[in-house]
């Protein structure tokens, strides 16, 4: 099923972008950074997926077919997957780069995005 284009979504997604942008550029503001948090940019693409999601799934609910987590989840798989792996093997092109301790935390943790768990490992660094 294909979503109408909506422009407000795409204005909505380049606004998350530039806040997640600025967020780690640690732009000095007023003593502090600007946009310290960093949860805005996240949150908006939080929103944003789930409206979409949201509208899928009630298009699905309101055409009279069957509503299948399994075939919800494939989708997303097809969808997410090609880039995944496109992300983590062009990443790996500048592993030699690091120093050991990185080094192995860069090995550790394309083991846990590639089992779908990285938010697990990422907050057992801090």
């Amino acid at each position: 099923m294909k979503i109408p284009y909506r422009k407000e979504i795409d204005s909505l997604r380049a606004l998350a972008v530039l806040a997640v942008i600025i967020y780690h550029a640690k732009i000095p503001f007023f003593g502090g950074h600007l946009l310290s948090g960093g949860y805005i940019g996240v949150d908006i693409f939080f929103v944003i997926s789930g409206y979409l999601i949201t509208y899928q799934i009630i298009e699905i609910l309101n055409s009279k077919k069957k509503f299948l987590f399994l075939d919800f989840y494939q989708k997303r798989v097809r969808r997410i997957l090609p880039a995944l792996i496109f992300v983590i093997i062009a990443s790996s092109f500048f592993f030699k780069n690091l120093i050991p301790d990185a080094l192995i935390n860069f090995l550790d943790s394309l083991i846990f995005v590639s089992l779908f768990l990285s938010n697990f490992f990422f907050i057992l660094l801090d």
